[in-house]
């Protein structure tokens, strides 16, 4: 599944930095150190050396650190070199690692292959694998905090907690298949439905979670759409609080999506600012509206905006939208220029949510909407960041623990099926964790982490 050679790559960002860092791990790398050093380094201690090139010129003076075997990142051993953090530099110092290590079968690592041999290595488990790799592209304090818990292995301990019930039921359902005559005396006597109602509970609640934490990972894509000249562009500068969107007068200023990232109560919120949909001769235009229902198409929730002064063709328009979504899509609508109503007919409007994207009025009660609508819970001091692939796993163990509840009620006539039931979620959740896994969605997962990591 992974290469026995030792590996070696740049652990810092790209860029100027004071100190970049370079990662070299494998089965034993004295002879490395040895080779780049000409001494052995006791484990865990810094040690200021100098390194030089095959002509015995100094090319950097750092700072290494040998972790030895199995206690390092990758339960291997791992040589980590503190450099001054110039990418020419940096690149100096890989090239003369890799010479120096060629003998050894030093190799450039592949994207995430160092938390792969972790996970490998039993350091962590897949879920705090893929935890490592959420905190590093985190969006918001929240979503910090919140990778900082599962690298923690708060959410492996819940789903082992749970998988760890499930087989204790299994244990004593099957146990019942070899004395079929006591099969309902026994499973009431032990009560089997309750520790299976305490189950789907404990199952239910940590899919709650799950789909907060997957809000806080990968936010919300929201898409402003409507007619031209309605204010999506005020309205994403409103939400922006600075002007990243041109605003004029003239139908069709926006003629191409335009993209700000915000966050609201610690939500990450991905705003696209839309062309306004219309029948248009202008080429260019045409372009940037057929990008539009691309964008509209792909959006997790769609703010159809329309004005207190422009409803003609606005429901035809409002129809188009919801016939291009999918179904699961909503729509919020919103009338924009509250401003330029008198308080009568905004009285008369009071069902309707009513923003003004140039003084501000309504855009708080916008914001709520818009957390009420994703299904954002409000922050939460246990909450985790949770990935899609996670989500999948526990409704699958949820629609088996559904069935499962359903062959128990028959009592003696499906024990077979009620234990396999269970079986097959306590298959689903331990997918999440990695211990039940193919090794083709193991790859797929560590080749989205960034080399070095």
């Amino acid at each position: 599944m992974t290469r026995k050679l030792p590996i070696i790559a740049v652990a810092t960002a790209p860029g100027k930095a004071g100190v970049g860092v370079i990662r070299i791990s494998g089965q034993n790398l004295n002879a490395i150190t040895a080779a780049l050093f000409q001494k052995k380094l006791a484990p865990r201690q810094a040690n200021l050396l100098t390194l030089r090139d095959a002509a015995g010129q100094v090319i950097d003076q750092l700072i290494a650190i040998h972790f030895v075997a199995p206690a390092s990142f990758t339960g291997e051993d791992v040589l980590e070199l503190q450099c001054h953090g110039g990418p020419q530099l940096l690149e100096l110092v890989m090239k003369r690692c890799l010479e120096l290590g060629k003998d050894e079968g030093l190799v450039i690592a592949e994207p995430g292959e160092f938390t792969l041999r972790a996970y490998l290595n039993n350091k962590i488990d897949l879920a705090q694998a893929e935890a490592i790799a959420d905190l590093i592209d985190a969006q918001s304090e929240a979503a910090v905090r919140g990778a900082a818990r599962s690298l923690q292995g708060e959410f492996s301990n819940d789903i082992n907690d749970l998988i760890e019930e499930i087989t204790q039921l299994r244990i004593l359902v099957e146990s019942t298949l070899d004395f079929p005559e006591e099969e309902i005396e026994f499973l009431e006597s032990a009560q089997a439905r309750q520790r299976l109602s305490a189950v789907k509970a404990k199952l239910q609640a940590l899919r709650e979670g799950a789909k907060q934490g997957k809000i806080l990972r990968d936010g919300v894509q929201l898409v402003l759409a409507g007619a031209p000249n309605v204010g999506k562009s005020s309205l994403l500068n409103r939400l922006a609080g600075e002007e990243v969107a041109i605003v004029t007068p003239i139908a069709g200023t926006t003629r191409d999506r335009v993209k700000e990232s915000i966050s609201i109560e610690g939500v990450p919120m991905h705003i696209i600012d839309t062309a306004g949909l219309r029948e248009t001769a202008d080429v260019v235009e045409a372009k940037g509206i057929e990008r539009s229902w691309d964008a509209i198409r792909l959006a997790d929730l769609v703010i159809f905006l329309s004005d207190t002064h422009s409803n003609q063709g606005q429901d035809d328009l409002k129809e188009q939208i919801l016939a291009a979504l999918p179904s699961k899509c909503p729509v919020l609508e919103v009338l924009n220029k509250a401003d330029l109503l008198d308080q009568s007919s905004k009285a008369e409007l009071k069902d309707t949510l009513l923003i003004s994207a140039k003084t501000g009025d309504g855009i708080e009660a916008l914001k709520q909407k818009i957390l009420e609508i994703v299904g954002w819970g409000g922050p939460q001091e246990g909450a985790i960041v949770a990935r899609r692939r996670h989500l999948d796993c526990l409704e699958r163990a949820a629609e088996h623990i559904a069935k499962s509840e359903e062959f128990a009620a028959n009592g003696n006539n499906s024990l077979e099926l009620f234990a396999e039931e269970l079986s097959l979620a306590q298959g689903r959740l331990g997918e999440i964790t990695g211990k039940l896994l193919p090794d083709d969605l193991l790859g797929k997962i560590f080749s989205q982490f960034c080399i070095g990591k």
